[in-house]
């Protein structure tokens, strides 16, 4: 115990008292929304401020596991929403300018029973939390099922996988002013998401969306490292689609902000918070037709070679408008 408690101490010691000038700036989770009624669309999940260098290449790789366990009704509408969702994202971006930035995101999405709901389950009761129906429900199954004045609208149980919507992205530097102590940006980036998912197995929505959104950051060196904060604003059209497509609202505003620290160059600290309206009209339903928001905790770890990882644990702040949980992994490298 005393082995353990003093090397815990010099832990401590060396992040608190690393050189703040090493320490890295705060960049926002690249994730989104994985509900698979919403992970069909083009949200953004590159919300970035900060542009590259001219002429370097940054690739990334994501994955969002998402538990998802969700079950409401009212007068003439019924929702069963009940599974396992992955999603891995290859990312690539590359400036061409100081100022212009380029870049694609191809996911590759799973859906499935899982494995995730003995874990959840046990999780909720330890710690006295509400189980949702999640206790009393068959363990590790697949139904994605909506229905609307007797009818059934959506109707998926068998598991899928493949290529989802493919996005290609571009960024304008609007604003970089860098001093010994802090650095702001502000950009303005879109995104164009492509119908190259089946929208019969909820991979994409097989329609064409278009999202255009400014995002800005401050990033301050204090005596105790650096303290950041980000944030995003922007709107996304969407195309009427395949999936209730007589049910779709073609505008939807989007957003997130975040705070983080990190006291030395290998290790930061951060939590968000990612919000849109309802991509649904029609529905009085929290799964469809409500405002969705999350939250994400977890932070950044910097490898040799400037490798980052990005590791994170996102909750449905608004319940049912989001996956109940969703654990996040990204790792980035730039050339």
């Amino acid at each position: 115990m005393r082995k353990t408690s003093f090397l815990a101490a010099f832990l401590l010691s060396a992040i608190v008292t690393a050189p703040n000038v090493q320490a890295m700036e705060i960049e926002p989770f690249r994730s989104a929304n994985r509900s698979p009624v919403i992970q069909i669309y083009g949200l953004p999940s590159e919300t970035s401020s900060h542009l590259l260098p001219a002429g370097k290449l940054q690739l990334g790789l994501t994955q969002d596991i998402a538990s998802i366990h969700s079950q409401s009704s009212n007068g003439n509408e019924e929702i069963l929403l009940d599974g396992e969702l992955y999603r891995w994202n290859i990312a690539a971006r590359y400036s061409l300018t100081d100022k212009i930035e380029l870049g694609m995101e191809i996911p590759f999405v799973m859906q499935d029973g899982g494995f995730l709901d003995g874990f959840i389950v046990d999780w909720h009761r330890a710690f006295g939390l509400s189980q949702g129906g999640r206790d009393t429900s068959p363990k590790n199954r697949l139904v994605y099922q909506y229905k609307k004045d007797g009818q059934t609208k959506l109707d998926m149980r068998d598991d899928s996988g493949g290529i989802g919507d493919i996005s290609l992205l571009a960024a304008y530097k609007l604003y970089d002013q860098q001093t010994d102590s802090d650095h702001d940006t502000l950009a303005v980036r879109t995104q164009l998401k492509l119908p190259s998912g089946n929208s019969k197995k909820l991979l994409g929505s097989g329609g064409t969306d278009l999202a255009l959104f400014l995002s800005g950051a401050m990033n301050r060196t204090t005596n105790y490292g650096i303290l950041g904060l980000y944030g995003s604003a922007g709107g996304l059209f969407t195309a009427d689609g395949d999936v209730l497509k007589k049910q779709r609202n073609n505008w939807v505003g989007f957003g997130n902000v975040g705070l983080g620290w990190s006291p030395a160059h290998w290790i930061g600290f951060k939590v968000q918070c990612d919000m849109h309206s309802k991509f649904y009209k029609q529905s009085s339903l929290d799964e469809l037709g409500k405002f969705a928001t999350s939250m994400t905790f977890g932070g950044t770890l910097k490898f040799p070679g400037n490798y980052l990882l990005d590791i994170g644990v996102a909750e449905d702040i608004a319940v049912d408008t989001a996956p109940d949980v969703t654990f996040h992994l990204g790792l980035t490298k730039r050339f």
